[in-house]
């Protein structure tokens, strides 16, 4: 990215965020379902906070915050840059209101794009642009976290409001296929000038065994016959972690399914519709799809198996920029290694060899929350087109499953 360019993208990137948040009332962005998710007023406020507090604070000659307030009611995690508000209390923030908060945005991007014009025309500092474009790719996680958190949030409503339009018919997928790869010693990690987070890197060497990859995701239809064959009555599939959350849960189904007299249903960004069952299943958690994969005769692939076979493929899948937010029944070949479903791997959530967290606030964006995750892989129908590459590494808590989290079996060869 150069500066010449950056002023548009960041134009591009925040408009985004608010195209995305404009179907919903005032009432709908305050809400907060649950702990784990944010109103969608707290997504639009922390990431105006993002740059002012990252790069206006450093670099505006003459720097003063929107509202001092603001530096502790919309920091997320960021311990070295002070306070902050409880996570699961962000519902609570009544006020500012709405529109204070979107006037904190506005005022954060004539102030970003006076910087960039000033920088354009003087020397700039060494690391504006790699500050700016951490920034951008930050929202755009935000976009897709705002998606997430909006849907749990009108699933919670008996209403079942829809976000925005029905989902379309989708077409049928092809039978589920194996694909083989050699293994043996192989090179993970980012490659190129490209941007990446620090967490895709070192790039390093791993060995791998040969290997097989399913030819797409675990559909809806074949995770519920995983559930029709007694799957979440029969321990001998789970973890021993896995089995007491989904007893202590009262989990027999995947979020936001639903049966009654007329079948299974799923509610969608686009309202309660009728199960599909040629399309990926979603919203499992790592303990359910570790379940089903052994239910299947299967495993979950490593994050180092899923990299070397999506490295030989483009960066091409079913995301957000759609507007659909629901993924589609797969095509032919290896497919849906991009887009549709955020893909579970058997990995832990670890450094790299060689790993350095970056110096600063910013250091806390990925390496702290090494600990206690699963990683996983391709991005989603939620997730902005160009935001992912093969090394892109998402990682959550193996309870977690209101993202749009699916399923890819594996084999050894």
């Amino acid at each position: 990215m150069s500066l010449a360019t950056l002023p548009d993208r960041y134009r591009a990137v925040r408009a985004r965020t608010l195209t995305l948040a404009s179907p919903l009332s005032a009432e709908d962005c305050c809400v907060q379902s649950m702990p784990d998710a944010s109103p969608t007023k707290w997504h639009l406020g922390h990431t105006a906070w993002f740059f002012e507090t990252f790069v206006l604070e450093r670099m505006e000659s003459g720097f003063a915050p929107f509202d001092p307030a603001f530096r502790v009611l919309f920091n997320s995690y960021y311990q070295a840059v002070g306070d902050r508000h409880p996570r699961p209390q962000r519902g609570l923030l009544t006020r500012p209101g709405l529109d204070v908060v979107r006037d904190y945005r506005a005022a954060v991007d004539r102030r970003m794009l006076a910087l960039l014009a000033s920088a354009a025309n003087q020397p700039a500092p060494a690391d504006l642009i790699d500050l700016v474009e951490l920034g951008l790719q930050h929202e755009q996680q935000h976009q897709e976290l705002l998606l997430t958190d909006i849907k749990h949030l009108l699933w919670r409503n008996p209403l079942h409001p829809a976000y925005g339009p029905a989902v379309p018919d989708s077409g049928p997928a092809p039978a589920l296929a194996w694909r083989d790869f050699a293994g043996g010693l192989v090179e993970i990690g980012h490659i190129g000038d490209g941007f990446c987070f620090d967490n895709e890197r070192p790039r390093h060497h791993v060995y791998l065994q040969p290997y097989r990859l399913a030819s797409r995701l675990v559909s809806n239809g074949e995770y519920a016959g995983f559930i029709a064959a007694g799957g979440y009555a029969d321990p001998r599939h789970w973890l021993a972690e896995g089995w007491d959350w989904q007893v202590a849960q009262g989990r027999a189904c995947p979020l936001y399914w639903q049966r009654d007299e007329a079948g299974w249903r799923e509610f969608t960004l686009g309202g309660l519709n009728p199960l599909d069952p040629q399309r990926p299943v979603l919203h499992v958690s790592y303990y359910e799809a570790d379940a089903y994969a052994r239910w299947a005769g299967a495993r979950l692939p490593s994050e180092a198996e899923w990299e070397v076979a999506a490295a030989a493929q483009p960066v091409f899948g079913h995301f957000a920029d759609s507007g659909e937010f629901h993924p589609r029944a797969a095509g032919e070949g290896l497919a849906q290694l991009f887009g549709d479903a955020w893909e579970w791997t058997q990995s832990g959530y670890a450094p790299y060899p060689g790993f350095r967290t970056p110096a600063g606030a910013v250091g806390e964006y990925n390496g702290k929350f090494m600990v206690n995750q699963y990683v996983l892989r391709g991005g989603s129908c939620a997730t902005p087109a160009g935001h992912v590459r093969a090394s892109y590494r998402n990682f959550f808590p193996a309870a977690a499953c209101w993202q749009f989290s699916g399923i890819r079996l594996a084999r050894d060869a």
